[in-house]
């Protein structure tokens, strides 16, 4: 199975999904986490591109091509041989963190994002994608006492509210992948709604 974790700035994800894991392994499941951008050693060189906040000239299209680049090279490398092997797979974010911060956030061709992430992915999709929802000032308040602002999370207010709409809306698009959870909760109830719903993934899958 494929699981993706989304959310918009400071949702939580990198705290919620290795709990995920190592939860799913105590259930004797063997898993693999891994995040995107930055899931290999390539991609790492991409991440660090992208979200320098020095980088401030860098245009929405080199944006979109270089998470582009960033998948193809994680998808072939890793994902895709984890899954052959009957793993589950968790990643923090995938296409749908493409669609939301480049297509909704950037206001991006939409139509040119679906094609660059079927390129890149071959088609691969996740089974399940949990969105961590919480409201924008909410989310860019607790990233800020986490860690120096990146490139995007410097971004003007009113492209974080854009993203965060778009991820709800993709969410609406497509009910049956997405599973949506209300990040303002205490971090256990969330890791408890996120254990959840892929408990009811695993039931349908036995």
């Amino acid at each position: 199975m494929f699981i993706s974790l989304e959310g918009p700035e400071g949702a939580g994800k990198s705290t919620q999904l290795p709990q995920l894991g190592a939860w799913l392994e105590q259930q004797g499941h063997e898993v693999f986490t891994t995040r995107n951008p930055g899931g290999t050693p390539i991609g790492a060189q991409i991440r660090q591109v992208v979200l320098d906040a020095s980088n401030r000239a860098m245009v929405p299209t080199t944006e979109l091509m270089l998470y582009a680049a960033d998948r193809a090279q994680h998808v072939a490398e890793v994902v895709r041989p984890a899954l052959a092997a009957g793993t589950i797979v968790l990643c923090d974010r995938f296409t749908d963190s493409t669609m939301a911060y480049q297509g909704y956030g950037r206001g991006l061709d939409k139509d040119l994002i679906r094609q660059l992430n079927a390129m890149a992915t071959g088609g691969l999709r996740p089974d399940l994608t949990l969105l961590l929802d919480l409201p924008v000032e909410e989310g860019l308040a607790r990233a800020a006492k986490a860690r120096a602002a990146d490139r995007l999370e410097n971004e003007q207010i009113a492209f974080h509210h854009r993203l965060r709409a778009g991820y709800l809306a993709l969410a609406a698009e497509d009910p049956d992948r997405f599973v949506v959870i209300d990040a303002r909760q205490a971090p256990d109830d969330v890791q408890g709604q996120l254990r959840e719903a892929v408990s009811r993934l695993l039931g349908k899958r036995s």
